[in-house]
């Protein structure tokens, strides 16, 4: 079974991705002093190892592997569990020669879940083999999930606050957003795709779905010359998504 030359690429970096992670994690452990966050950290590096291995395996005989069950304590956790609000909060800025503490590891470490989860799920969009889509979004989603571990130590350390806004701001702002109404659902309701037939409809689907047809035709030719411009998926080289933010 052959790989696409895009997931191939996509894997690659995922593979390297978490090489990276399991070797920074290891520095980070002969660093960490806090023990949550010494046990936070080895349960994570234990996951990415087995995911890790989980992909190449497939990678190399195409056996479909079981998914890695998560192995992170974000069970249970409600709106009263997170500290909101600003309370002298901690001053950041650039160091040179200092050693890392408590602080900075868990900034590094949710940095770099946070990096993986969001690339583990372009590389998802971009796989077309099923098992190995389904092991890339298992990742994104164990790291999106260590992510939010991450931030609930540090929130409860007071060392990532959450600015807040009043409740008053918040719901004027968002309640300018009012449900689609039981009304608006039935005008909708028993409709169907193209595979199926809206009550009523008739040959009327039949007709929408060849001009459906001739226009995935007429645009498929485009693409295919916009692909010989661009590159096989028609897109401009990734740039990459980096970033920190909650």
């Amino acid at each position: 079974m052959p790989f696409g030359a895009h997931e191939t690429l996509e894997v690659h970096e995922i593979l390297l991705g978490k090489v990276n992670m399991i070797t920074h994690f290891n520095l980070y452990l002969q660093e960490a002093q806090d023990p949550e966050l010494r046990d936070l950290i080895i349960r994570h590096r234990q996951e990415e190892i087995r995911s890790y291995d989980e992909i190449v395996a497939y990678t190399h005989d195409y056996n479909a592997a079981a998914p890695v069950p998560p192995m992170t304590n974000v069970k249970g956790v409600s709106p009263q569990n997170i500290q909101y609000g600003l309370n002298n909060p901690p001053q950041v800025e650039p160091r040179t020669g200092a050693a890392l503490g408590d602080t900075e590891i868990g900034s590094a470490v949710l940095c770099a879940h946070k990096n993986a989860a969001k690339n583990g799920m372009w590389a998802a969009l971009e796989t077309a083999d099923p098992n190995l889509r389904r092991m890339l979004l298992n990742s994104a989603t164990n790291c999106a999930n260590h992510a939010y571990e991450v931030f609930l130590f540090m929130n409860k350390q007071g060392t990532y606050q959450v600015p807040k806004m009043s409740s008053h701001t918040a719901k004027t702002y968002l309640h300018t957003y009012q449900p689609a109404g039981q009304s608006f659902q039935n005008q909708y309701s028993g409709q169907t795709g193209f595979s199926g037939h809206a009550p009523g409809a008739g040959g009327g689907m039949n007709q929408n779905f060849n001009q459906a047809s001739q226009q995935s035709h007429f645009y498929g030719g485009l693409q295919g010359n916009r692909n010989a411009q661009y590159g096989m998926n028609g897109n401009l080289p990734n740039q990459g998504m980096q970033g920190y933010s909650k």
